[in-house]
């Protein structure tokens, strides 16, 4: 593992996750115009799909409210005795056809049955498209997300648990597939649902469609109480969902380690405590949920109750009452002339008329919930990458050279005054050029707290030499390789690759250059083929079998049921450690680099590999850059030359022989390590790194003060 002392928040696993990250906490507006229309254009590729859904939408809404005029016109024009004596259009041109009663009623049902078929097919193509839609959506929005999470840098990832990336990658998406399914159209279906209904009963009786809509305040001051709990409880719901992703992906990976301390008990526990909060939050939601519909459903049959009793009162009063008061007959009344036909379709209207308005409050959440999801997507999607290609990168040729020039690094975040300051600094010592006045700049005023991983390190590695880079634990060795391949962004000084500098360079064709085996292996799921290959084409059978052999790992593969084609479960799990590592270096070796780095490489290899590995190092370093990382000094004793970190600075250069009779910091490291073991055994210093006749550095060693 990186030997850095990189900031990172400490991990308490037995404690229950403390309060979700801010934007995990979004609960997120009901519509944001702005999120809308940046929403809008993932519909661009799909939008005849989406006229045509919006067609079948309005044309559903008309067909569905034609089923209680049906009603009215049938009961009324024949069902009724005498007939009313002004027909409606429908009823009067029936009547072209001088049907009897019985074959008007079952004309009628007839268009109402084609009604019903007709809202069928409407609705299944509108369901069909827009689940299509929405599917096209997700793939399009997950693929920009991947490819953006693809272009971030590791000091992204440092800040970010990768739960919560998995969250934004899923669940929020889930959230807006939901709304461009079942959100947006949908609620433009009910208002053209309640705009026909509310038309209707207007035309055909306006005192009892004001007694219908008489219950809308108390209805809508229930749903602002239902909505309010809702969102409160949605929003602890979606931070519970973050934190159970990231709380699995953690101690799911590091189960073993769990295991080994026997910390399964402590870790259930945090696991029961945050999933509580989950089920806490989904409890108030299904509460509220279940005092909502039933009360909304009680204020709904008040008003029906309303209707029936006015509108049968009137119905009364204009075939019996009326008749007798020609008071009355005179002034109508209030309710003016309501038939049984008119009577029976507003309770039927009714009935639908606050259906739409409980799926609007359904839809309000599930539009709340999209907004609040898409302000996180965005967010993550508008967060630029800090290590990018330059406009017009500076090609290099392939020799293989590595230079660092009076580096200075943390891991840090600048603010906004310290980037200034150090921007004014590093303009001044290129005017004036000493090392020792930016050293005290760097380390003075605002830049004062800093903690700094390199200090001025300088060195260079020519091309074809086996450097050596040793030190103690967070001295800064594994920071250094990560900065040659640029990783990061250096604060101050130079970093050259064959030569230009590494922010010149295409970061595809600098990162091409190098191969890299880490201490920890890293395999993804497929087959060792493809783990060696790691998707690149242009390496042959000839060639994968053949870096497999040089690096002894070959007879093992052909051993396996399937050969290279033997499946690789998820981080290699069926798989020792060492026999992760030696696909590593096959894989290293079959990508043919110009730069080879080796950080801790043979640390999880027994002995009898070890020795086959370093075999096989011999060959693979020859004709190439290599960088070895070790603490344990025997792999590195035969380098070209060694560097020695200490507290970010680099103290010691040289070779072993050149290093030990300075009697500095390795000469301490290597007392430390091989004292005792030679005087046991003299042969132990030859089972160092076998390389061939290699030469002196062309510079005498050299010492940097700290």
């Amino acid at each position: 593992m990186p030997d850095d002392q990189k900031p990172k928040q400490p991990q308490q696993p037995a404690k229950p996750a403390a309060r979700p990250a801010q934007d995990d906490d979004v609960a997120g507006k009901a519509y944001d115009s702005r999120l809308m229309r940046r929403l809008l254009t993932y519909l661009r590729p799909y939008k005849l799909q989406v006229v045509i859904s919006s067609i079948a939408t309005i044309l559903k809404a008309a067909t569905d409210s034609a089923g209680p005029l049906l009603v009215m016109i049938a009961v009324d024009t024949y069902m009724s005795s005498p007939p009313p004596e002004h027909l409606s259009w429908l009823p009067r041109h029936l009547s072209r056809y001088a049907l009897t009663p019985m074959r008007g009623v079952t004309l009628i049902a007839a268009i109402y049955l084609c009604c019903l078929l007709f809202t069928f097919l409407l609705e299944l193509l509108q369901t069909y498209l827009m689940q299509w839609t929405g599917q096209k959506i997700m793939f399009d929005m997950r693929r920009q997300i991947f490819r953006h999470l693809q272009r971030m840098s590791p000091a992204f990832y440092d800040r970010n648990p990768v739960g919560r990336l998995v969250t934004r990658l899923t669940s929020d998406v889930d959230a807006l597939n939901e709304m461009f399914t079942s959100g947006v159209l949908a609620i433009f279906e009910d208002v053209f649902v309640l705009c026909f209904i509310v038309g209707i009963m207007i035309w055909k009786s306006w005192p009892l469609a004001l007694l219908t809509v008489s219950v809308i305040p108390a209805i809508l001051f229930v749903t602002r109480i239902f909505r309010a709990r809702v969102r409160d409880s949605y929003r602890r719901q979606r931070a519970a969902t973050a934190k159970i992703n990231s709380f699995t992906q953690e101690y799911v990976s590091g189960m073993s380690i769990v295991q080994l301390f026997n910390r399964e008990r402590r870790a259930f526990n945090s696991f029961s405590a945050v999933n509580a909060e989950n089920k806490q939050a989904w409890t108030d939601a299904i509460f509220a949920y279940a005092w909502y519909y039933p009360v909304v459903e009680l204020l709904s049959s008040t008003a029906i109750a309303c209707v029936l009793w006015r509108g049968g009162v009137a119905v009364l009063h204009n075939t019996i009452f009326l008749a007798a008061h020609p008071w009355l007959q005179r002034a109508p009344g209030f309710f003016g002339t309501v038939s049984v036909g008119v009577l029976i379709g507003f309770i039927q209207y009714a009935q639908r008329f606050f259906r739409p308005i409980m799926d609007l409050s359904e839809k309000y959440n599930i539009l709340q919930a999209a907004m609040a999801a898409s302000e996180r997507v965005f967010k993550l999607l508008d967060t630029e990458p800090t290590i990018v290609s330059p406009a017009h990168p500076i090609a290099a040729s392939p020799s293989g050279s590595i230079e660092f020039r009076n580096v200075w690094f943390t891991y840090q975040s600048l603010t906004d005054e310290q980037r200034t300051f150090l921007e004014g600094v590093i303009l001044s010592a290129a005017k004036n050029p000493r090392i020792s006045d930016l050293a005290t700049a760097l380390t003075t005023g605002p830049l004062a707290d800093i903690e700094w991983i390199l200090r001025g390190v300088s060195f260079t590695i020519a091309p074809g030499e086996t450097a050596a880079i040793v030190g103690h634990t967070g001295a800064g060795k594994t920071t250094i390789i990560s900065l040659m391949m640029r990783f990061y962004d250096i604060q101050a000084g130079q970093i050259l690759v064959d030569g230009v500098d590494i922010r010149d360079q295409d970061l595809t064709a600098l990162r091409r250059r190098f191969g890299v085996v880490l201490q920890d292996s890293f395999l993804f799921t497929g087959t060792i083929a493809e783990n060696i290959r790691l998707g690149s084409s242009w390496i042959t059978d000839a060639a994968l079998e053949r870096a497999a052999e040089e690096v002894n790992i070959a007879d093992f593969i052909r051993t396996l049921p399937a050969g290279f084609n033997e499946p690789v479960r998820e981080r290699g799990a069926t798989l020792s450690t060492g026999q992760k590592q030696l696909i590593s270096f096959a894989r290293a070796l079959a990508h043919s680099p110009a730069i080879l780095i080796l950080d801790e490489a043979t640390s999880s290899v027994d002995t009898d590999t070890e020795h086959r590995v370093r075999l096989a190092l011999a060959r693979m370093i020859a004709g190439r850059t290599s960088v070895l990382i070790a603490h344990r000094l025997s792999t590195v004793q035969s380098a070209d030359t060694i560097l020695v970190m200490h507290k970010g600075q680099l103290r010691e250069r040289g070779t072993h022989q050149q290093l030990l009779a300075q009697h500095g910091l390795y000469y301490k490291l290597y007392q430390l390590q091989y004292r005792d073991q030679e005087l046991r055994d003299p042969a132990l210093s030859d089972s160092a790194l076998a390389t061939p006749a290699l030469r002196e550095p062309s510079t005498p060693p050299v010492t940097q003060p700290a």
